[in-house]
């Protein structure tokens, strides 16, 4: 594993790959978008649009690589429906391909009462789980898999996700001082590995990484200054 500066520089490095990745794939857009917290955002990020074999196998090296040098223990992946079932699969064979080999599993929305029957589907969930995830906005999968790994007698250990948005977090629909993912290491005691960040964001518009660059970067600028949380 990598150390020190060097480590910390893989990781900006990594993230930026990561982010023109996403928007030359069309996954990560600028405009104006409503959020699930009603704000306007001048930006989306679709992890549903990684929708074929090449981004989906680029998508899974990135999650692969992050969480490798991360150093985040784990002894299998998870998957919550639904976004986070072809997650789960593509980064347990990328492991694999990198010479880390682990068990996965996703559940079902809709329990089946035939066949194996149940909600989960996969390895048997036991040991240090990874929760595989796109983006996490309030923590609310990440506390309904919490549960279903509980429930199954393993230990919810971390969780992976794309981007990291660094926003305030709502609660009744007032913001809070923290965002989803802050909650979900300080609250819910998961480590967090991320491939990219608001700020990998910005650091890759300060660098000229999109058309019209100069616009993007001051309005997604004035929305981290209104939203952003204190990180640290």
């Amino acid at each position: 594993m990598v150390v020190g500066g060097a480590q910390a520089e893989e990781k900006t490095r990594l993230a930026q790959d990561f982010v023109r990745f996403a928007v030359e794939s069309g996954v990560l857009r600028f405009g104006e978008f409503k959020t699930k917290a009603g704000r306007l955002s001048p930006y989306f990020f679709n992890a549903g649009l990684f929708d074929d074999g090449a981004k989906m196998g680029r998508l899974a090296g990135f999650y692969a690589q992050a969480l490798i040098a991360s150093g985040i223990e784990f002894d299998m992946v998870f998957g919550p429906a639904y976004k986070g079932i072809p997650l789960a699969a593509t980064v347990a064979v990328e492991l694999a391909r990198l010479g880390r080999n682990v068990p996965f599993a996703y559940n079902r929305k809709e329990a089946k009462d035939h066949g194996e029957g149940g909600t989960l589907v996969g390895a048997p969930l036991q040991g240090r789980v990874l929760i595989v995830d796109d983006v996490m906005s309030a923590g609310t999968a990440a506390r309904e898999s919490i549960a279903l790994i509980q429930a199954a007698g393993a230990t919810p250990y971390a969780m992976a996700i794309a981007l990291d948005r660094q926003e305030k977090a709502t609660e009744n629909g007032q913001d809070v001082a923290h965002s989803a993912v802050q909650y979900v290491r300080g609250h819910l005691g998961l480590q967090v590995c991320t491939i990219a960040t608001l700020a990998d964001l910005l650091l890759y518009l300060e660098q000229g990484g999109a058309p019209d660059v100069a616009a993007h970067h001051e309005r997604v600028l004035a929305y981290r200054q209104r939203y952003g949380v204190t990180e640290g």
